[in-house]
């Protein structure tokens, strides 16, 4: 069956994430309000990129852009790759900091070409963008929160990345700490072990089942919830100060952890109103999006 594009262009919103959320290691994640925006259209030929924001003049302007290697990766899925494409990226999401911003720009991508095929639905369903998007980014932590909002619970099975999204309770504010630094996910995984204890396995399987009850239904439990023994010690001498930040605040009371692979911290209750974080961070209080990736016509 022929491809056939729409003439006109696509806009998709896609939100900040974070992964992990402490035990919950490759497997759960937030959305929250601040999002990167995309629009996209056919054109005759040629790749043209516009970027604001953040990562203004360090991101490429050509086929190397992500957002533009996830469309083409799309693309070969739907059917057909088009003549040329024009991007325009506005980007509010901190790049390389542990709050999503390369999840952000897989799932824009696909999204974006999706919606640029006039039966891309049909030819794409909402499943198939989710494994699309696990594949391309490696593992569907980041993405399914990105995609579907609110709290998410993702995991891998044959066929590939499957995800649910849960309400949170009223009382969840996640403030993020975000660093001047930027931070790399392969040098963070690379520090991880190829084993771990037995002991510190069965403790994370138990903080994250009661993590989602907290996130869920009680968040008075938040701090325990977050106790996590398989990657953020091992990570901890890469970012002294994200870990000296995450321990300040759990001795606070407040039940903060790495997001991501870092070096952002996410705090998942009430930061004291005298807590001092210093002047090397962004304090951000950020609602949950509990709408996930959007997409409708027309330009920014």
């Amino acid at each position: 069956m022929p491809t056939t594009f729409t003439p006109a262009p696509v806009r998709v919103r896609v939100p900040a994430t974070s992964a992990n959320l402490g035990p919950g290691f490759d497997a759960l994640g937030l959305a929250l309000g601040r999002h990167d925006e995309v629009t996209a259209e056919v054109t005759d030929g040629g790749v043209r990129v516009t970027v604001t924001g953040e990562g203004a003049g360090d991101l490429p302007a050509d086929e190397r852009h992500l957002v533009v290697t996830a469309m083409r990766a799309a693309f070969d899925v739907l059917g057909a790759q088009p003549a040329g494409l024009a991007l325009a990226c506005v980007n509010r999401i901190p790049q390389a900091r542990g709050l999503g911003s390369s999840s952000a720009a897989i799932v824009a991508g696909v999204l974006a070409a999706r919606a640029l095929v006039a039966d891309g639905g049909q030819r794409l369903d909402d499943d198939a963008v989710l494994r699309l998007a696990a594949e391309l980014e490696g593992h569907p932590d980041n993405v399914a929160p990105c995609l579907l909002g609110g709290f998410t619970i993702a995991w891998t099975e044959p066929t590939g990345a499957r995800a649910v999204s849960l309400p949170t309770a009223p009382a969840v504010r996640p403030t993020v700490f975000v660093p001047a630094e930027r931070g790399l996910t392969a040098e963070a995984r690379a520090a991880l072990p190829a084993t771990v204890p037995h002991a510190d396995a069965a403790l994370n399987a138990g903080r994250a089942a009661l993590l989602v009850h907290a996130l869920t239904t009680d968040p008075t439990l938040l701090l325990p919830a977050t106790v996590d023994r398989l990657h953020q010690e091992q990570r901890a001498p890469g970012m002294p100060a994200t870990a000296a930040l995450v321990g300040a605040l759990r001795a606070a009371g407040v039940a903060a952890v790495v997001s991501g692979a870092g070096p952002t911290v996410l705090a998942l209750s009430e930061v004291p109103a005298g807590f001092d974080a210093g002047t090397d961070w962004r304090c951000w209080e950020l609602p949950i999006d509990v709408s996930g990736a959007r997409v409708s016509r027309g330009r920014l």
